[in-house]
């Protein structure tokens, strides 16, 4: 079976479904930004999850990724991506 791909970048893009992960004090967290830009009209705003735990962020943008019909893009300064999910690339 493949596993998923996922394309790490640095900074926010606007056209695509943004996954940031982070180490702070409190553990791994994780985040989940759309821009307005991306999603065309499908929500009347964009999204903004707010710091949650890394695990849960993952799950929730696959699912909205998934429901959007949006490529998710990574943001791991920290490298606490997880190879459980899926492989991590650089273009």
């Amino acid at each position: 079976m493949t596993a998923n791909r996922f394309e790490q970048v640095d900074e926010l893009q606007d056209d695509a479904l943004n996954l940031s992960l982070a180490q702070t004090h409190e553990g791994q967290t994780g985040r989940v930004r759309v821009p307005v830009s991306a999603i065309e009209g499908k929500l009347p705003g964009g999204v903004d999850s707010g710091d949650i735990p890394a695990r849960d962020a993952f799950r929730g943008a696959i699912k909205l990724a998934n429901d959007l019909k949006l490529a998710i893009v990574v943001i791991d300064p920290d490298n606490i991506w997880q190879k459980e999910w899926g492989e991590l690339y650089r273009d």
